[in-house]
C-alpha cells in the first residue's frame, strides 16, 4: 500500500520515473527531494521512493512541481527497490526510468539533459562529481572543490572481476566530456528504457546490494545494447552515506560476496578459479 502519492501521475512522453532506495536515510531522502525541486523541468518527473527501512517514519515533505509516490516496503535489497518501482512506473505507462541514489543532488540542468539523452540511446549514465567536503582524499584546491569527479564512465576489470569509474578522484578539467560508450554504468545513476526491460528483464536480485548494477549492464550488453556515457547530466554524490560510509564493514561485505557471485557468472575460467580460491580459502 502507498503510504503517500502527491498529486495524480498523468503519462506522458516526456516523463521519466525516478527510482530510489531509502534505508534508515529519511534526512538524506528529503534532501534529494529538496533539490530536485530545484531542477528545471521538474515537472517532466516522477519519483518512486522504496522505503525499505526497518523502523518507518513519516515523509514530512511539502508539495512539488514533480509527483512523488513514497512506497513501504521490506528489505530485500537495492536491486529489490529499483524493481519495484519500474514494475510501479510500467503500469502507470511510464517507459523511461532512472534507477538513482538518495545520497546525491542534481544539476540545474537534470531533467532537460537526461530527456535529451533517451533521444541518443536506450541505457546510460551521467557525470558524477563527489559532493562537497565528500572527496576521498582531502588534497584539493578550494576552487576545485564541487568539480573532483566520481564517475566519467566505467570500465570492467575481467582479470580481477572489478568496475572502476573513469576519471575518479581527478579535477574536471573537461577532459571526459564526450558521448561516448562505456563498459559499465553505476547504479548510483542509470537511466533505462522499457525496450532494454523487455529484452533484459528486471535487476538481479540475489545481489542484495553491489554489483547488481555491474550485472544489469553485463545483461544489457549481451542483449545487443551499447552503454553510454553522456557528460551533461550531472549529479553530486554524498558518497557512500547511503551504506555508513566509505569502506564500511556493511560495504565491504557484501563487496566481497557479490564480486563472488558476479565473477563466477561472467568472468573468465582461470579468474572464476581464483575468485573461488580468496574467497574460501584465505
Amino acid at each position: 500500500m502507498l503510504r503517500w502519492n502527491f498529486g495524480k501521475i498523468i503519462p506522458n512522453n516526456n516523463m521519466i520515473g525516478l527510482i530510489t532506495v531509502n534505508y534508515n536515510q529519511y534526512q538524506l531522502t528529503r534532501e534529494f527531494i529538496d533539490s530536485l525541486e530545484t531542477v528545471k523541468n521538474a515537472s517532466d518527473l516522477t519519483v518512486f521512493i522504496a522505503d525499505v527501512s526497518t523502523k518507518k517514519e513519516d515523509f514530512k515533505i511539502g508539495k512539488y512541481p514533480m509527483k512523488v509516490v513514497i512506497k513501504p516496503l521490506p528489505n530485500k535489497g537495492y536491486a529489490y527497490g529499483i524493481n519495484e518501482g519500474t514494475k510501479y512506473f510500467i503500469k502507470q505507462g511510464i517507459d523511461k526510468f532512472c534507477a538513482i541514489n538518495n545520497d546525491i543532488f542534481f544539476d540545474r540542468n537534470f531533467s532537460i539533459e537526461a530527456h535529451r539523452g533517451f533521444e541518443k540511446a536506450d541505457i546510460f549514465g551521467g557525470k558524477i562529481y563527489y559532493a562537497p567536503g565528500y572527496e576521498y582524499h582531502k588534497k584539493y584546491q578550494k576552487q576545485d572543490i564541487g568539480k573532483v569527479i566520481w564517475y566519467a564512465g566505467g570500465i570492467n576489470d575481467w582479470k580481477n572481476v572489478y568496475t572502476s569509474h573513469r576519471g575518479v578522484d581527478e579535477v574536471d578539467n573537461q577532459q571526459y566530456e564526450k558521448f561516448e560508450e562505456t563498459d559499465f554504468i553505476t547504479g548510483c545513476m542509470l537511466f533505462f528504457n522499457k525496450k532494454v526491460m523487455d529484452k533484459v528483464g528486471f535487476w538481479n536480485e540475489k545481489y542484495f546490494l553491489y554489483f547488481e548494477d555491474s550485472d544489469f549492464c553485463e545483461r544489457a550488453k549481451r542483449s545487443g545494447f551499447r552503454l553510454f556515457y553522456n557528460p551533461k547530466i550531472i549529479i553530486w554524490h554524498k558518497n557512500a552515506q547511503s551504506t555508513g560510509g566509505s569502506g564500511s564493514p556493511l560495504q565491504q561485505k557484501y563487496q566481497r560476496k557479490n564480486q563472488l557471485i558476479f565473477g563466477i557468472k561472467y568472468a573468465p575460467f582461470r579468474t572464476k578459479l581464483h575468485l573461488i580460491k580468496n574467497y574460501f580459502f584465505e
